[in-house]
């Protein structure tokens, strides 16, 4: 449908719509995760509920912190190398994961126009709110802009997206897919690579393994914007699902984890207590310092890229790099 509410002027207001994909009822949603999470050992949730309006927010705050390297080092190269980009994928749509924002993706766009290239612009996300204000600004940014918004969740519902006209240039940036253990990304790449056609191209953002002392900064920053996104999930929570967390009895905590190059952030329980979530119904135990994984992010190397395309079915065409070599932007094509 298109996005008629907007307070656009009519001609940019139609050329943005909106689709939701799937069935999925984000409470019905949640409350699975969450039976699921607080059964393992230890309790964990999936990082996608970060992502309401608040934690959004705050995200975006995160990112200009002196700490946080990683958005500001893939937004330089992505610069850098959009033109270059495009010139080789001319994409017909340009259908981006996880969106948010869409900072980022406006290289690409300017590119476009550049090149008078006119992809037509698909982001998909959760945010329903935070991608609609985007799609407002990229179509005053762009005349000849369309942008049709996707709402839901990707993980689950890539097979709804409509079958692209001409070729797709699909974005995963933000080094997202760090997010998932080894067997969850290959399993996740799969699935998009189901999706695409052998004309579609993949550009992949990934954080590189670099010195403890970098991570650990990153994810622990002075300003304590981290620790307040960390304890916004049980905000949401309680929102969700009725319940009664007290944010002052839990803890964010971030560390590196060297063995396995990835950071693991938690949130541990500070005494002994009993949590209530009432729509479940359930009550949640938790001892003192017993914590929550909230958050895993995968750092990798040029040999654990190539390794996890190739088992996905996908081959790289290009990997850039900034001169430190702190990050990766890898455009990648479906294999045969």
């Amino acid at each position: 449908m298109n996005y008629a509410q907007s307070r656009l002027p009519r001609p940019m207001r139609e050329r943005i719509s909106l689709h939701r994909l799937g069935n999925v009822d984000p409470v019905a949603s949640i409350a699975d995760d969450v039976r699921a999470g607080f059964s393992a050992i230890p309790k964990s949730l999936p990082p996608k509920y970060f992502y309401d309006e608040r934690g959004s927010w705050l995200f975006e705050e995160i990112c200009k912190t002196p700490e946080y390297y990683l958005t500001r080092t893939e937004d330089a190269l992505l610069a850098r190398i959009a033109d270059s980009v495009i010139a080789k994928v001319r994409p017909s749509s340009i259908l981006e994961l996880g969106s948010g924002s869409s900072r980022k993706t406006g290289h690409l766009l300017r590119a476009c126009e550049r090149q008078r290239c006119h992809a037509r612009y698909e982001p998909f996300d959760v945010s329903t709110e935070i991608m609609l204000h985007a799609a407002e600004r990229l179509v005053r940014e762009h005349a000849w802009l369309s942008v049709e918004v996707l709402i839901g969740d990707y993980l689950h519902d890539l097979q709804h997206i409509a079958d692209g006209t001409g070729r797709r240039l699909v974005l995963f940036l933000g080094s997202t897919i760090g997010n998932f253990d080894q067997h969850e990304s290959v399993s996740f790449l799969r699935s998009l690579r189901s999706v695409m056609t052998g004309d579609d191209r993949f550009l992949l953002g990934l954080d590189r393994v670099k010195e403890a002392a970098i991570l650990n900064a990153a994810y622990n920053d002075a300003s304590g914007l981290t620790a307040e996104f960390n304890l916004n999930v049980l905000q949401v929570i309680n929102r969700e699902l009725d319940g009664d967390f007290s944010l002052q009895t839990f803890a964010h905590r971030a560390v590196y984890n060297e063995s396995l190059a990835r950071m693991e952030m938690y949130l541990d329980s500070l005494v002994a207590q009993s949590v209530n979530l009432r729509r479940l119904p359930m009550q949640a135990e938790f001892a003192e310092g017993e914590s929550i994984l909230t958050e895993i992010s995968c750092k990798f190397t040029p040999a654990s890229i190539d390794t996890m395309l190739a088992q996905s079915g996908f081959v790289a065409e290009q990997h850039f790099e900034p001169e430190n070599r702190a990050f990766s932007l890898v455009l990648a094509r479906p294999g045969d």
